[in-house]
């Protein structure tokens, strides 16, 4: 089993834009967190890598198991590295998964790699670069194989207007199987004006999507993260009750008219009009 390698307050390392990463004890749940200019970006137990503290990465790892049969390796490309979570989490409950992951900040994965090292023998390799312009350079042979795409990008905290729009979610639907789920973090306020703009955009490209989060959050009345689930497939229905059961509770899973009215009357955004995700309160992070 792999041990942190944090001996003092030095796991720090200063990004490209000169905010500091850290990697910190949590101090709620056990295991490590990554800390980006004071926004906790990742969570990470080493001793259960199935332990996802943060919300919507439960949410994202019930669907994930749900992905073709239960325990069998799968393809995945994650956009937006953070500590790997994610990829900690596929390869301990899908042995021999061939996993890609794509970050910005090579001195984050030098971070995380040094003070929380990943299993031996993970097929996980990683790629630094910006997550659009890396998707639209990936070998051929990644093109159309992926079971699960996860794109969960962040500066500080917003996720930056080029990867929210048509364009950027059509290089991504490509490298996707016939079948492949994509899963999109996406955090916002109140309206979720942002959100039903990226259900609206999403749509566009791919027909079958979902939505999961916490009930106050899905009404808006609060800031919080919601991950789309999309294919161009249609998703099972037996996933819903399971789902829904998976939590974390109160949970609620939008879909079919729900969503229409979710996102009537919003446009999709393409690279001419995007926005940033807004930007959350400081007190968001308090807890």
């Amino acid at each position: 089993m792999a041990r942190a390698h944090i001996e003092d307050s030095d796991a720090s390392a200063r990004l490209s834009d000169g905010t500091i990463a850290r990697v910190v004890p949590s101090r709620f749940a056990g295991g490590f967190e990554l800390d980006v200019d004071g926004t906790p970006q990742s969570h990470v137990d080493l001793d259960d890598p199935t332990h996802l503290h943060f919300e919507y990465v439960a949410r994202m790892g019930a669907v994930i198991d749900r992905l073709r049969m239960p325990g069998a390796p799968v393809t995945a490309i994650h956009l937006g590295g953070g500590a790997l979570t994610l990829p900690r989490y596929v390869e301990q409950t899908r042995p021999g998964s061939r996993q890609q992951v794509i970050e910005l900040e090579q001195p984050i994965i030098d971070l995380v790699r040094e003070h929380l090292p990943l299993p031996r023998g993970a097929q996980i390799r990683v790629r630094i670069g910006d997550a659009r312009d890396v998707a639209g350079r990936l070998p051929a042979g990644l093109r159309g194989t992926a079971d699960l795409v996860v794109s969960d990008v962040f500066a500080g905290a917003q996720t930056p207007a080029h990867l929210t729009t048509v364009e950027y979610y059509r290089i991504v639907a490509s490298l996707l199987a016939p079948e492949g789920v994509l899963l999109v973090n996406v955090a916002d306020g109140a309206g979720l004006a942002f959100a039903r703009r990226q259900v609206a955009t999403i749509r566009a490209v791919l027909p079958e999507v979902i939505v999961l989060a916490e009930v106050q959050t899905l009404k808006g009345r609060r800031f919080g993260n919601l991950v789309i689930a999309a294919s161009a497939a249609p998703l099972p229905t037996e996933w819903l009750p399971r789902l829904m059961a998976a939590g974390p509770h109160p949970a609620k899973v939008a879909q079919g008219t729900e969503l229409d009215d979710f996102v009537r009357g919003s446009a999709p955004a393409t690279d001419a009009d995007a926005t940033a995700s807004p930007k959350p309160a400081s007190s968001v992070f308090e807890r």
